[in-house]
């Protein structure tokens, strides 16, 4: 068991060297969609890549994620076979989003050893749902085309 301090220490760490392993920047926030962002995520037992949409408008998020529903069958046999979609997924802090992820098992952010499996987990299925969504971001983005 680590302290608290230690912890950080080691996802601190972590993306440390994810960085060094891969040095490029990432779309994540900068999706130019202001609800919609892509993310990293590593706890001790998996590690996940996601596309969370997360308006305040309901309404406006039920949009975004028919659009993506409605690429579906291409994010799934062009780009990431694996993605999950759940329109109605709860934050642990309550917050109701809609996402689209993928994830693996079998990992932890504190074990080193399952580092390099993580990160290129990462790198394959960040680079994947960043293509996909460079793809279609035009068609994302306007709320004015319908699905």
């Amino acid at each position: 068991m680590f302290s608290k301090e230690e912890a950080l220490q080691i996802k601190k760490d972590f993306w440390i060297e994810f960085a060094k392993e891969y040095p490029r920047e990432w779309l994540l926030y900068n999706t130019k969609i202001k609800d919609v962002t892509l993310k990293f995520y590593v706890d001790n037992k998996m590690a996940q890549v996601s596309m969370n949409i997360e308006c305040k408008d309901d309404e406006k998020r039920k949009i975004y994620f028919e659009k993506m529903e409605s690429l579906k069958t291409i994010l799934h046999e062009e780009h990431l076979p694996d993605a999950v979609f759940e329109k109605d997924f709860y934050l642990p802090s309550g917050k109701l989003i809609s996402k689209i992820w993928v994830e693996t098992d079998g990992v932890c952010v504190n074990n080193k050893a399952t580092w390099p499996k993580i990160f290129d987990f990462f790198n394959e299925k960040m680079s994947a749902f960043e293509y996909f969504f460079y793809e279609y971001q035009d068609y994302i983005s306007d709320l004015e085309i319908n699905t």
